[in-house]
């Protein structure tokens, strides 16, 4: 898909015509009919709310209860092509052809700006969900997180990957249709960020081998599992589910306040950059980064 959701006019669609990925489903399908058949893309992973806000009971220090309404983002930072993605998994399902899941490779930049600034938990969430309701299975099939770009200090990049790991992965978790986490590497020492964009250290092992601290985080996402209906157990920390249905807490704390660059005026989510050239076939990683 380009950045506007659409097709890209590549050489599969411009010999084969726009349904050339339905027609190799079909083909896999012939293939091997056990196959469990995935669509695979790239920044894919949000969808904004819609301007919709989420009702919460505050109980009070005098044990009353008050009501407030938190927003989310109306849009995420790729909202097109998140929507390309969903029409068109929702057009295969409807057309009978046999795809199973979805893959979000959720290659992330905590550095990001516009439309590289990674998504809010609820709106992974959301996107999972309503891909689930097509009756399909949900993966996170790439997930590594760049920070080097991020304007601050070693603490701070630490910090900022290990909220992005574990947040991220738990609103995942929580819903029913998630299918599983594939992680783009083992170890900061040979990671394929390193050869496409720049120095990195995008995973939760060190050069070394060591763990690092979004390997924590990780490791308290998956612990979300316990809370799930049917299982038994209580998560430790809740920290991590604080914003699993909206992008700020109910003390009015964005998600990622602490490392996340500042939004700018001109940030429209949805908006397509008018220099993309996706479409044409150019892969997005040589795309500008802001």
């Amino acid at each position: 898909l380009a950045k506007d959701g659409t097709l890209v006019e590549n050489v599969f669609y411009r010999k084969m015509g726009p349904n050339y990925i339905e027609e190799c489903f079909r083909w896999a399908h012939d293939a091997d009919p056990k196959a469990f058949l995935i669509y695979n893309d790239n920044k894919v992973e949000g969808c904004g709310s819609g301007g919709e806000g989420v009702d919460r009971g505050i109980e009070k220090a005098d044990g009353t209860n008050e009501t407030k309404t938190r927003r989310c983002k109306s849009k995420a930072p790729n909202q097109a092509k998140s929507d390309g993605f969903y029409n068109l998994l929702k057009d295969m399902v409807r057309k009978g052809v046999p795809v199973h899941g979805a893959g979000m490779q959720a290659h992330f930049n905590a550095g990001g700006a516009k439309q590289q600034r990674p998504p809010t938990p609820s709106m992974v969430k959301r996107q999972i969900r309503r891909i689930g309701d097509l009756g399909l299975k949900v993966n996170i099939s790439e997930m590594d997180v760049r920070v080097s770009k991020l304007d601050a200090n070693a603490e701070k990049r630490d910090l900022a990957q290990t909220e992005i790991y574990r947040d991220i992965l738990a609103a995942a978790l929580s819903e029913p249709s998630f299918h599983g986490v594939w992680l783009w590497g083992f170890a900061d020492r040979h990671t394929w960020v390193k050869n496409f964009y720049y120095d990195d250290a995008p995973l939760i092992f060190d050069e070394d081998y060591g763990r690092k601290e979004s390997y924590r985080g990780v490791e308290e996402a998956l612990g979300t599992i316990a809370s799930r209906p049917g299982n038994e157990g209580e998560v430790e920390s809740a920290i991590c589910c604080k914003f699993l249905e909206c992008d700020f807490d109910e003390e009015g704390n964005r998600w990622g306040r602490d490392w996340m660059a500042p939004e700018t005026d001109d940030e429209g989510g949805a908006e397509v950059d008018r220099n993309d050239t996706t479409k044409e076939g150019q892969p997005d990683w040589l795309q500008p980064t802001t």
